[in-house]
């Protein structure tokens, strides 16, 4: 049965390739519209989860971590003084407006601490030392603003603010959701950049717990002696800003919907195709039931064709969708195709395949026998 599927499929390769471009397509536009959301989504929550912080403190119904609010800084002491809190530090995350060489300005998300060295970030830094922030106007910039705002090297300067700073070092992998360029600069420099909501302010405040310490309590404190900020654990802050731009923007839905259409396309060419070539074999189905066959066994026949199509064309996909990403990545974004999502992937081609065969199940059911001694 498996040979007489796949000689059967075969016998036209025109209609085979046709069938598998389909499904190729299908899988390729998932690979890759999937893949940019999950990059999408990871550059939204990056910084919180490389940042070295158990708990975050926010102003209240903040919706995600590029857009903090501010609130008095003296805050941070009474983080401090909580028992089971290791350290508290002071995170301001903003836009600001930088000014280029050719004239022309564009917004930058500038991360501002302290000591950024004690909280990890940035976690991947290519030149430059992060202890020298302090010590004046200094800035780190993300290799990511290559492509929006042009090259760079350490040591030529920027206007932020209007102000005007130097490039002492280069980070990358620092990306936000939008991937405007990110930048780093001292604690008490981003005040001075932007003082009439700065001063004496800050967006967020980190906290990390001693070894040991139950987070459960150590939170519920620290909300009722900060009873006008949230209190929210990693995780449960990466996800509010994921979900912020995939429920307020709208992308989570173009993302199913486009997702969904492909797939449609890929299950109508599959069930023409296979219906066409059912077809086209109806009397050689009739003999088969002739001599003894069964519906089953013509079924089985059907199947293993969906499935030979299902097979090669998310193999076709797989590899499109791999030498489709060096081109993406190559304008600044982010594919991520976990395994555990391929498999999902290849499980759905087979399963849609299997589904617009029906089709052509249906027909060979109400085959006649006869038909074959029929003139």
């Amino acid at each position: 049965m498996v040979n007489l599927a796949r000689k059967n499929l075969l016998h036209d390769k025109l209609r085979f390739a046709i069938t598998v471009s389909g499904v190729a397509f299908a899988v390729t536009l998932v690979f890759v519209q999937v893949g940019l959301f999950l990059g999408l989504l990871d550059n939204a929550s990056i910084t919180i989860e490389k940042m070295d912080a158990d708990l975050w403190i926010t102003a209240p119904a903040t919706p995600n971590v590029d857009f903090g609010q501010p609130f008095p800084e003296t805050r941070v002491q009474r983080a401090r003084s909580v028992p089971g809190v290791l350290r508290a530090d002071n995170l301001i995350v903003g836009f600001m407006t930088v000014s280029l060489p050719t004239g022309a300005r564009e917004g930058m998300v500038v991360y501002a601490l302290e000591n950024f060295g004690r909280w990890g970030v940035p976690w991947r830094l290519d030149a430059g030392r992060l202890e020298d922030l302090g010590r004046g106007q200094y800035m780190v910039l993300d290799d990511a603003a290559t492509r929006r705002h042009g090259a760079f090297a350490v040591g030529e300067y920027r206007e932020l603010q209007n102000q005007r700073l130097k490039i002492i070092g280069r980070s990358r992998e620092a990306r936000s959701f939008t991937t405007t360029p990110m930048a780093f600069v001292d604690f008490r420099r981003a005040q001075d950049l932007n003082p009439d909501d700065l001063a004496g302010k800050t967006t967020y405040v980190l906290v990390k717990l001693e070894p040991g310490a139950d987070a459960a309590a150590v939170r519920a404190e620290l909300q009722r002696r900060l009873p006008y900020n949230d209190v929210l654990t990693r995780e449960e802050w990466a996800a509010k800003s994921r979900s912020y731009w995939t429920e307020s923007t709208g992308i989570g839905l173009n993302m199913i919907v486009t997702v969904f259409l492909g797939c449609i396309v890929g299950v109508v060419i599959v069930a023409q195709t296979l219906y066409t070539s059912t077809m086209e074999h109806v009397k050689e189905f009739g003999t088969l039931k002739a001599i003894g066959g069964s519906n089953g066994d013509i079924y089985r026949i059907l199947g293993e064709q969906a499935l030979i199509a299902a097979v090669v064309g998310f193999v076709l996909g797989a590899v499109n969708a791999r030498l489709i990403r060096p081109a993406i990545e190559g304008l600044d974004l982010k594919m991520i195709v976990p395994p555990d999502f391929a498999v999902i992937v290849f499980g759905g081609t087979v399963f849609l395949c299997l589904a617009a065969a029906m089709v052509s199940f249906r027909k060979v059911a109400n085959i006649d026998p006869m038909l074959v001694f029929r003139s």
